[in-house]
């Protein structure tokens, strides 16, 4: 409003500069023409009486004189009749042509050139702020300069430190930390702020070294609210939610009234999210935990991001399998463990340690499971264990049980892409091509209002689809005994695998898979237990580990010609090694 105002006087100015002169009247002449040259007339008159020109001279003077003054007399004459409106008329044009055309010109060149649409911004925002961050680098740079030449005055570090913690500079807080400690000496804030600073290094992840410093705090000062809040946020990166309720709980409950952080670890728990991927702090207070989900998202892509760089990091890219698994996120779940088998693909222990790692890493329950309906609870950890002793035959029943669970689910929801993925791949892997078919077109119609997830499951299913349904395979020679002592599962224990919830089917199913495996491996001799662990896998989608096991098998059964064929038939309408 100000600056309008300002504007506005200008141009009132500018138009008072313009009109001034047109509205003054024209200004009278101090003599006449006429005058000066009668005046004239009577000075030769004079000089001709005195002798001081002669009558020649004289006369023609006063003809000369005589002419001019005739001529002067015409005009004054003429200017006299002339009317003087015309003169008014021109001085009033002018003016309004001034009053109108100064002002439209002038806000037509400041729309033209000018920001009409540039909001307003108060003068301590363009002006202080500047300051402020100028005086911040200024500071930092000053205290840099210090250290350079004394790198033992401890109390420059530990002024530098908190600093670079602010403006994001975590290596450098690191190293800071670690300086102030080994100059000044150290306690329980100097060791949980070292921690932090590590944590915020490593894009949120509490590595060892942090824990190792946040034990060191703690062992100093059992009561430092930073140091147990990380080991709450340690814990739930873990997968132990259970853990990092009970540490944050003791933490709310000790909390004196009005603590700024109560609110950032009740956030904490609140969300499904694991908490250490925000890496937000306690001493960050209570205006950090509105902006928590944006953090925990933003490190996220930051750690996506870093591992495109860097794609060795097997601890990083199981992070971030389990990041985008807490987030509910399962389609970037799924793209990161494919792109963590391509970054590592070329180091078998790393691809190793990331398989076994991201199997758990995926299939771990969400940090706040759904409670289960009443009507149905969930089987106890008897009855995983009782499933996991099944027979061949009892362990097909219970996953066509498990399928035709994962299809009811679908039926209820709809909008799960892997989901569907999951379940077309399973009836390929048993040979029912009418329900494989029968589900593709179910997720079709379920999934025909979202263009995105359509397309991604029509190119998963493509591949799903694709290969050729295994034939059936004979049954084994004679069913396997179970162990001594051991007895296989009653039709209790079946139901009750049946009724699993999907986190616990999926624990069922590897646990069978992983006992497989290592009967396997002390007898592999037996063909259709190869054949089984296969195709185990392969509905896993643990395509590496297929290919592995097909090694194996091959190995094993390499003296016995027929099941080799066998074996090899199995391994190419599964394409496991296509």
């Amino acid at each position: 409003m100000t600056l309008w105002l300002v504007f506005a006087l200008m141009t009132a100015a500018a138009i008072f500069a313009v009109l001034w002169p047109l509205a003054r009247r024209k200004p009278l002449r101090p003599g006449s023409d006429v005058a000066v040259y009668r005046d004239q007339l009577d000075e030769i008159q004079r000089d001709r009486s005195a002798g001081l020109i002669g009558d020649a001279e004289a006369e023609a003077a006063r003809v000369e004189v005589s002419r001019r003054l005739i001529a002067a007399a015409d005009a004054a004459e003429s200017e006299k009749l002339a009317p003087e409106t015309s003169s008014l008329v021109r001085r009033r044009v002018t003016a309004i042509a001034g009053l109108v055309l100064l002002p439209v010109g002038a806000v037509a060149l400041y729309l033209t050139l000018g920001s009409p649409d540039l909001p307003g911004e108060p003068l301590a925002a363009r002006v202080q702020t500047p300051s402020e961050a100028g005086n911040i680098q200024n500071m930092v740079a000053k205290v840099e300069d210090h250290v350079a030449h004394n790198p033992k005055d401890g109390r420059a570090w530990e002024v530098l430190a908190p600093v670079y913690m602010r403006v994001g500079r975590f290596d450098d807080a690191v190293r800071a930390w670690s300086n102030v400690i080994a100059l000044n000496g150290s306690n329980a804030e100097r060791e949980a702020n070292f921690g932090e600073a590590m944590v915020g290094a490593a894009n949120g992840v509490v590595t060892g070294d942090a824990k190792a410093a946040f034990d060191r705090a703690l062992a100093l000062d059992k009561q430092n609210v930073m140091a147990r809040f990380y080991m709450g946020m340690a814990a739930d990166q873990d997968g132990r939610r259970a853990d990092a309720e009970k540490i944050w709980g003791e933490l709310l409950a000790s909390a004196p009234p009005g603590a700024p952080w109560i609110e950032v670890v009740r956030h904490a728990l609140a969300r499904n999210a694991p908490a250490g991927e925000a890496a937000l702090s306690p001493a960050a207070g209570a205006a950090a935990a509105p902006a928590a989900d944006h953090d925990v998202n933003a490190m996220v892509e930051r750690l996506a991001d870093r591992l495109k760089k860097d794609g060795s990091d097997v601890p990083g890219w199981l992070q971030l399998v389990r990041s985008y698994r807490v987030l509910g996120q399962n389609d970037k779940m799924q793209a990161a463990i494919a792109d963590a088998r391509r970054a590592l693909a070329s180091d078998p222990d790393k691809l190793r340690q990331f398989i076994e790692g991201s199997t758990a890493a995926a299939s771990a329950a969400p940090a706040v499971p759904p409670a289960p309906p009443a009507a149905a609870a969930g089987p106890t950890a008897a009855d995983v264990a009782a499933a996991a002793k099944q027979t061949p035959a009892q362990q097909d029943q219970s996953i066509n049980a498990m399928v035709q669970r994962l299809a009811d689910r679908l039926k209820k929801d709809g909008s799960d892409v892997p989901g569907w993925l999951q379940l077309v791949r399973s009836y390929r892997v048993l040979g029912q091509n009418d329900k494989m078919q029968a589900a593709i077109a179910d997720a079709r119609r379920a999934l025909a209002s979202d263009p995105d997830k359509l397309r991604q499951f029509t190119e998963g299913s493509g591949a799903a689809a694709s290969a050729a349904p295994p034939p059936a395979l004979a049954p084994p020679a004679a069913p396997m005994a179970p162990a001594a002592g051991a007895p296989g599962p009653s039709a209790a224990d079946i139901a009750a695998a049946a009724q699993m919830n999907p986190d616990q089917q999926n624990q069922m199913i590897r646990t069978m898979v992983a006992r497989l495996a290592d009967k396997l491996k002390q007898d592999g001799s037996d063909v259709a237990g190869w054949e089984r662990l296969l195709r185990a896998y392969m509905v896993l989608g643990e395509h590496d580990k297929a290919q592995a096991a097909a090694a194996d098998a091959r190995k094993a059964l390499a003296g016995d010609p027929d099941k080799l064929r066998r074996l090899d038939d199995v391994i190419k309408d599964l394409k496991v090694e296509g």
